[in-house]
């Protein structure tokens, strides 16, 4: 018996068999994956310092003031950025609490049945659809037929036409077509977040009294922050550089106005009181008008009348009179109401256009823009590392 078990005794101080194999494995996959961040690395400094040599020139208060010109020289990216923040501050409102929502009822309340399964397939299906499907539905649905007033026979039909104003080739349009676009990566990194939480902080939180939505509103929540924020900003940093969408949907390429008002911007107000259809109540009546601003009154027969700053003028009731934004104007042109529904143009969209113009000039133009949504783009993703930064070092288990 002694025998046999000297015979079954190792020497523990043995290397096991095809260890000097997987140390030669590990130590390639560390030599590769620094190979890998590398070359990643590379080609990003590359592109920037690319985008650096052809149009950091180019960056200027004037560039980033001015509307896009005839004039490469002239050019600027003004309503292509302003443009681009009312896109995206559309998107995130759709879309940040839609799928936030989305995400923790499919992981915290939702019954594990063949429906649920079913939703859970398709959301993860729908984040590896091409971005040029979401603009081809959205063409057909916001555009072709919600903004069409005569196949909303639906509604009624003094919001038929209001309807048809918000949608069609909108700011309105394209947030929601981009919001449909990164939902699903938004409910992903929900669902990823809310599950990585310990199921023991949420058996401790019921058994001692709390409610579910207690126990994820207090615990699951505060805990599962760090991965939902990092998902968001991410999905929403992706919104910023789509192009395919916005182009089917309708975005201008060349918009040499803003959706908002500025101070000092020139408006139009019209004289006197008007009914609903914009004709003044009183065709006969008059008023005298102070004319502020250099331009053309527009009389109700549409005959155009040459005016300067400081004529004092006897206008018929419906004519347009040119006139400065103060700040009122500005602050109200931000209401929602106000801009959702107007025509836009976007960063992608505008460096599109210049690209395909055959003059030189016009590509360091779009190389200046690119450097500017490059930048965005890093950033949004540097401010999320370090939101999920900050918000882990909170998480106490």
């Amino acid at each position: 018996m002694s025998a046999i078990d000297q015979n079954a005794v190792r020497d523990i101080t043995a290397h096991p068999p095809g260890l000097k194999g997987r140390k030669l494995f590990d130590s390639s996959f560390i030599i590769w994956g620094i190979a890998a961040t590398v070359l990643a690395l590379g080609t990003l400094i590359a592109l920037v310092f690319d985008l650096w040599s052809d149009g950091g020139h180019r960056l200027t208060p004037h560039f980033f003031n001015s509307f896009p010109s005839a004039s490469a020289d002239d050019a600027g990216i003004l309503s292509a950025w302003v443009g681009s923040i009312l896109v995206i501050v559309t998107t995130a409102l759709f879309a940040i609490p839609i799928g936030l929502m989305a995400g923790l009822y499919l992981e915290e309340y939702a019954p594990k049945n063949r429906l649920t399964s079913i939703l859970e397939i398709a959301v993860n299906n729908l984040a590896a659809v091409p971005s040029i499907l979401f603009g081809l539905m959205a063409l057909g649905v916001f555009v072709q037929f919600l903004g069409n007033p005569e196949r909303l026979t639906f509604l009624p039909e003094a919001l038929r036409g209001p309807v048809a104003d918000m949608f069609g080739r909108s700011i309105l349009t394209a947030g929601i077509t981009l919001a449909l676009l990164i939902l699903p990566v938004i409910i992903v990194a929900t669902r990823e977040a809310v599950r990585s939480v310990p199921r023991e902080m949420r058996q401790a939180a019921l058994a001692v009294g709390a409610t579910k939505w207690q126990t994820t509103q207090h615990h699951v929540l505060p805990y599962a922050l760090p991965g939902i924020v990092t998902g968001v900003i991410i999905g929403v940093s992706r919104a910023i550089g789509e192009t395919a969408p916005l182009i089917l949907i309708g975005g201008l390429t060349y918009v040499a106005f803003l959706p908002i008002t500025r101070p000092g911007d020139l408006v139009y107000e019209t004289v006197g009181v008007l009914d609903a259809y914009g004709a003044p109540v009183d065709p006969q009546s008059t008023e005298r008008v102070q004319i502020t601003q250099d331009g053309v009154v527009v009389l109700p027969d549409f005959r155009e009348m040459p005016v300067e700053a400081g004529q004092v003028l006897e206008l018929p009731h419906g004519s347009t009179v040119p006139s400065s934004a103060g700040v009122g104007d500005a602050v109200m042109s931000w209401l929602p109401s106000n801009w959702l529904g107007a025509e836009f143009t976007a960063m992608p969209i505008q460096m599109f256009n210049w690209t395909s113009r055959p003059d030189p000039a016009f590509h360091e133009v779009a190389a200046a823009a690119g450097l500017v949504l490059l930048s965005i783009t890093l950033l949004m993703n540097g401010a999320a590392i370090w939101l999920r930064y900050r918000l882990r070092k909170r998480i106490k288990w």
